[in-house]
């Protein structure tokens, strides 16, 4: 019997008696991405017997702050994951380590993930790598065309207009659909930012990235354009569904929201619902084939934590390394529905050419990865310039220098 437990537990991998490494991984909450790392961690664990991984979840907009109080004390993940945008700021607070040199090859990554990938390096280090990144694309809800007549998702935002005060409607005073689910603190701000002001012949940023220029005439005629979908043509209204995801359960749940723009994120939630619907890439401007994307995603970083001891160290690289694999992307694909991070999964023609997964892929060809140094503050800021238009009828152009000028001050701050 002793000579059988011997040989099983080599076979295992594991020595007689040996001790198991426990690490930490803390992502917040968000179903599918909860599931997908789920069913990770089994896999995981059930190929690696001599290390057990404990995830945690946290509500998303208390989950900076759980890190911030518990990594400094020495608490908390070992494995954590973060938004590429808040990067900056971890990284200078210590919350997250250099990838170690013995088990990360940055020429090896350099290869294997996708460009848009580069935002998770600090000063040319690598800080992390991503499972999944994303795109936007514009979700629509096909009965509804139909309904109206249209047979085909807008391709320029002279057709989204039109198309979006056709599926708005109103009993009175009183709006009981939107053609669109208006969301400044959603994705909203980013297709100001990176993509209508793109459009409309602008750049948001010098290329060194150390200056504020969307307060140009670029600039103010997208935050215009995109405020007027409020306070000129009525399709759009804010916090017609209230909270953060309001613009996603009005579409996905309550079905009063013609179309959204999202991220790929979004694909697992929305293809439950009972109506036809569809993605389609963002709208360009009548008359221009100037396309603009945003495209980000969160990243797996190590914590000092993990540096403690060296076996907890290389099991948490080890994990790490599993998570970012092409397995991993697969089921991430499938599970949540954000797009392979892997160089080699992404050219996928196939994939591409997906009604679903396509209009995003297709996008990472021109999208931009805004490069932030505080993430939460800098949204704020965009947030803050769209709500004074909308909600207290401040000139787009008065709105929009006054946040540049303070996102300058931001940028000056934290060079």
């Amino acid at each position: 019997m002793k000579r059988f437990l011997v040989l099983l537990a080599v076979m295992l991998g594991v020595g007689i008696g040996a001790a198991q490494t426990t690490i930490t991984y803390w992502q917040y909450d968000y179903k599918t991405r909860v599931d997908a790392m789920n069913q990770l961690i089994a896999q995981f664990e059930a190929a690696n017997p001599d290390v057990k991984v404990v995830q945690e979840t946290f509500p998303y907009d208390g989950y900076p702050q759980q890190v911030a109080a518990s990594l400094p004390a020495g608490q908390g993940a070992d494995v954590v994951q973060l938004f590429y945008g808040w990067l900056p700021t971890w990284q200078r607070a210590g919350y997250v380590i250099p990838l170690p040199e013995q088990y990360f090859s940055a020429a090896d990554l350099d290869a294997n993930f996708a460009p848009v990938a580069q935002a998770a390096k600090v000063a040319g280090t690598w800080y992390g790598l991503p499972t999944a990144v994303r795109s936007l694309a514009l979700f629509y809800n096909a009965d509804m065309l139909a309904e109206a007549g249209y047979d085909a998702p807008p391709a320029t935002w002279e057709e989204f207009v039109e198309i979006a005060k056709a599926l708005t409607v109103k009993e009175g005073d009183r709006f009981v659909q939107v053609g669109y689910g208006f969301a400044p603190n959603g994705q909203d701000h980013h297709l100001v930012r990176e993509v209508l002001v793109r459009q409309f012949g602008g750049a948001p940023y010098s290329d060194d990235n150390l200056t504020v220029t969307y307060d140009s005439e670029a600039g103010i005629e997208a935050l215009t354009f995109y405020t007027d979908w409020v306070t000129k043509y009525g399709f759009a209204v804010p916090e017609f569904v209230p909270g953060n995801n309001g613009y996603r359960d009005g579409f996905r749940q309550l079905e009063n929201i013609a179309m959204i723009v999202d991220g790929s994120f979004a694909i697992g939630d929305v293809k439950k619902v009972a109506f036809n619907w569809g993605v389609t890439e963002l709208p360009v401007r009548a008359g221009s084939d100037v396309k603009s994307n945003f495209g980000s995603f969160f990243m797996n970083g190590l914590t000092p934590n993990a540096a403690k001891d060296p076996a907890k160290l290389e099991a948490a690289a080890r994990f790490l390394k599993f998570v970012t694999s092409d397995d991993a992307m697969k089921l991430w694909l499938d599970v949540v529905g954000e797009l392979p991070a892997s160089r080699t999964l992404i050219a996928d023609p196939e994939l591409a050419a997906d009604p679903i997964y396509g209009p995003f892929v297709r996008a990472l060809d021109y999208a931009h990865a805004t490069v932030f140094v505080d993430e939460s503050g800098q949204r704020d800021i965009m947030v803050d310039a769209i709500n004074e238009v909308v909600l207290q009828g401040t000139s787009p152009a008065e709105a929009m220098k006054a946040a540049a000028a303070a996102e300058q001050l931001l940028l000056d701050a934290n060079r």
